[in-house]
């Protein structure tokens, strides 16, 4: 099965095209430019440079959050695009679920900066080739998700990983980071998790596909009333 798949969620914007567990083609950039200027472009040029077209595509996923609100709709939107105008099924995964996939080591814990004192986060257990989820993915305060730690040796990996080993590592002494190459969101990591999803018939069409946010944007968080005397 080929599998177009896109990663959005932080900063970084990635692009892979598999064929089953095999990577036809991977693009990544983190250039700082806005995923809604970088990500169709990346696409077409992936697909372009391995003489591939979107009739030779099976299916789209993507990391559909936790994660930037921003980066997330426009990931979302891309594939819902996509899979409208071709009539093929699409799936979102779990962001967090998605980084570990690539990471090898027996406890990953993996965040993304969440802003307020707060990462989004999930512990993994991985043995060989089998990965095992431990808690659903969440918003958490640093200081709880030390507690939590505690001695224990984690991998962090994610957006996330600098920042909770500069606050963290004090006070739980065997964290650390996955390697630079690996340590961000990959498209390849969503690939990996689609096809099993894919394949276990769990793909939607693109007026299903939808993003999770885990916590509401600000915007739509209630509004504190001002008391007036």
């Amino acid at each position: 099965m080929k599998i177009l798949s896109f990663e959005s969620s932080a900063v970084s914007a990635s692009v892979c095209l598999t064929d089953d567990e095999k990577i036809i083609a991977e693009s990544y950039q983190n250039c700082g430019l806005t995923h809604s200027r970088t990500l169709l472009p990346m696409a077409e040029s992936l697909l372009a440079g391995c003489d591939h077209t979107l009739d030779d595509v099976d299916a789209f996923a993507i990391a559909a959050g936790p994660g930037s609100f921003t980066g997330l709709r426009i990931g979302v939107a891309t594939v819902k695009g996509l899979a409208f105008a071709t009539n093929k099924p699409c799936i979102g995964v779990s962001t967090l679920e998605a980084m570990a996939q690539t990471v090898y080591g027996e406890n990953i814990c993996c965040v993304m900066d969440a802003r307020a004192g707060q990462v989004y986060q999930a512990f993994f257990k991985r043995d060989g080739e089998t990965l095992t989820r431990l808690c659903e993915d969440r918003a958490i305060k640093l200081d709880e998700l030390a507690e939590e730690i505690g001695e224990t040796s984690q991998i962090l990996v994610g957006d996330g990983a600098n920042l909770c080993y500069t606050k963290l590592i004090p006070i739980c002494p065997n964290l650390c980071l996955a390697p630079e190459h690996l340590r961000y969101p990959s498209a390849y990591g969503v690939a990996k998790l689609a096809l099993t999803a894919l394949n276990n018939g769990k793909g939607v069409c693109a007026n299903d596909l939808d993003a999770f946010y885990l916590r509401p944007p600000y915007i739509a968080q209630p509004k504190k009333t001002k008391i007036i005397v």
